[in-house]
């Protein structure tokens, strides 16, 4: 079996290893999927490196990307590497202003779409700058040159010794990737990582993941993101058939169409789908109602490998043939594992997915770390509810004297592009990369994340709050959609509330409440405010008095990517949710 050492050799060692695959790629178009055979990926990969070279591509030119998920985002990432392209993601939500500095930043000479929508913002961003080659579209586009334009002339131009002579120059540590993180402030950065980066974290996990060659996958977080691109990878080399959703809109539609065994998610989607359930059940009445409730609070105190006994197990077995089966169904029926990354998962999620049936692995990493440093596994000891588990093998993490989480690794970034000082700041002369996460190891071996060391902040009492600590304890009640924990400077902490809409109104109903028209109305209800306080009383309790949650103010609408509230892994842009809700901090601190 030949070894991998660059990420390109991915597809020779897929031609060798998995030659007549019907659907090594998958996407739905006009209502039906349409696969692509292990035959036609590897020979698109290699026809859009023989198109590129005649294009005039060279060793080491960027091309960027701006496009959903879909088959063709693969066959020019691993195309265009064959010939030493360096590939640019690009969220496809990213603003104006911050796409025309990646293109400039990273001088990209190539753009990928994958619309209309975006071919018109690119042409637009693109004006005046120098250096742009060419604008291809994955669609049909009025105006701009097709992919398959690029996939013909390879066919009519082979030239694979050519390309073996640029690939022979490549080494292992060379940059593979530019991944510009846009994190929560500031302009973006360019993560330079190598393929080593990356392939490290597929030695490292080819054994922890449930999938082998028989397998399905349903794609749908971003493959601009390295945490998906990464897992996209992995199935690449254990030969599991990836299928592209439609949209996160069809995420429910296409589980149980496309019955995975494995999927990536993000803490928020899991908390969607918790939230749609307990709805359903809320709806039951009589006995089914009282078993499912029954069913629920079982899951709740789920424990591994038999530990709550087996009189425990014999009711959760039940739990599972009555109840947990039909969440099964909903995600296709076959879920393996559904790895969690991108944020906090809350341990009463994962907790009660397991005990459907339906195991979340939660990892943590960063896009400077390739991104895995830590995740729970399936393997026996692999799994403490509340942590991101054990370290990857060959990565090394140590906690810094003010609990600040420190890594090293062969997954390690190259630094950032064109920014040695950022580099210097984060890697010391000693090789730590410095993550700003807080963390502790419990019971020696488990990583478990308490938060960001930048969001740490100081009261005017001088206490220091942490806040994703309270907002993921709060997040629990089915009353609260999004929180974000307000009081750096103040003589107490309060928290900016967006309640669960379908919840409320489903409780209004129930409680002979009058539904106003609009959401706005809808908060400034008291009865409503003061049960939701009453959900902040109760973690109140659990919570030292300086950190209690005096206030809370309810926001009419969720925070969103579009609205530059969340980061494009769903995490709070703090400053400017700040600066978005100026009136009602106002109103906390005022009153």
């Amino acid at each position: 079996m030949m070894s991998v050492t660059r990420l390109f050799d991915l597809v020779d060692r897929y031609k060798q290893l998995y030659p007549h695959k019907k659907d090594s790629l998958a996407a739905k178009i006009n209502g039906s999927w349409q696969t692509v055979s292990s035959e036609e990926f590897t020979s698109s990969v290699e026809n859009i490196s023989y198109g590129l070279l005649a294009l005039g591509m060279e060793k080491g030119d960027k091309f960027a990307s701006l496009s959903n998920n879909r088959p063709e985002w693969n066959f020019l990432d691993l195309g265009a590497m064959r010939i030493g392209g360096i590939h640019v993601p690009i969220y496809t939500t990213l603003a104006d202003e911050d796409l025309r500095f990646i293109l400039k930043d990273a001088e990209v000479k190539f753009i990928f779409v994958s619309s209309k929508e975006l071919f018109e913002k690119v042409s637009a961003a693109v004006k005046d700058l120098e250096g742009i080659k060419a604008i291809y579209s994955f669609d049909e586009v009025q105006g701009a040159k097709h992919w398959t334009e690029i996939k013909a002339l390879g066919a009519q131009n082979p030239n694979p010794s050519k390309v073996a002579e640029i690939a022979a120059t490549i080494g292992a540590h060379d940059l593979a990737t530019l991944l510009y993180t846009s994190g929560t402030t500031g302009i973006p950065k360019g993560v330079m990582l190598s393929h080593d980066n990356i392939i490290s974290q597929l030695i490292a996990a080819q054994y922890l993941a449930p999938v082998d060659v028989n397998s399905r996958a349903l794609s749908f977080l971003p493959l601009n993101h390295v945490y998906e691109r990464v897992l996209t990878y992995l199935y690449f080399y254990l030969g599991v058939s990836v299928y592209y959703a439609e949209s996160i809109d069809k995420v429910a539609d296409n589980l149980k169409e496309v019955q995975p065994e494995i999927f990536g998610c993000v803490p928020r989607l899991f908390e969607k789908v918790y939230d749609r359930i307990v709805n359903k059940g809320n709806e039951l009445t009589g006995i089914k109602k009282k078993l499912f409730f029954w069913a629920l609070d079982l899951g709740l105190k789920y424990e591994t490998n038999g530990a709550n006994g087996w009189v425990y197990e014999k009711k959760l077995a039940i739990a599972r043939k009555l109840i947990f089966s039909k969440w099964q169904e909903a995600l296709g029926g076959k879920v393996k594992a559904a790895v969690s990354g991108g944020a906090a998962l809350q341990p009463r999620l994962a907790r009660v997915f397991w005990a459907a049936g339906i195991p979340i692995l939660e990892g943590y990493g960063l896009t400077e770390t390739s991104p895995v440093v830590s995740v729970n596994t399936l393997e026996p000891g692999g799994l403490k509810f509340g942590t991101v588990g054990k370290l990857l093998d060959k990565v090394t993490v140590r906690i810094a004297e003010d609990g600040e989480i420190l890594c090293k690794g062969p997954n390690l970034m190259l630094g950032y592009y064109k920014r040695p000082d950022l580099t210097a700041e984060v890697i010391d002369s000693e090789g730590w990369f410095h993550t700003g996460d807080i963390g502790v190891f419990e019971d020696g071996v488990y990583l478990k994340i308490t938060d960001r060391k930048k969001e740490i902040f100081k009261t005017s009492g001088g206490k220091y709050i942490i806040p994703q600590h309270i907002e993921n304890k709060l997040k629990e009640s089915r009353f609260i959609e999004q929180v974000m924990v307000v009081g750096e400077g103040k003589n107490f902490a309060a928290a900016l509330v967006v309640p669960s809409f379908p919840f409320l109104l489903e409780w209004c109903t129930r409680k002979g409440i009058q539904i106003p028209d609009s959401n706005a109305e809808l908060i400034r209800i008291p009865r409503i405010k003061d049960r939701i306080m009453k959900e902040v009383e109760i973690v109140n309790q659990t919570l030292g008095n300086y950190e209690t949650i005096k206030k809370i103010e309810l926001l009419p609408r969720e925070w969103t990517v579009d609205a530059g509230e969340l980061s494009p892994k769903l995490s709070l842009k703090r400053r400017v949710i700040m600066e978005n809700n100026k009136e009602a901090v106002e109103n906390i601190y005022c009153s």
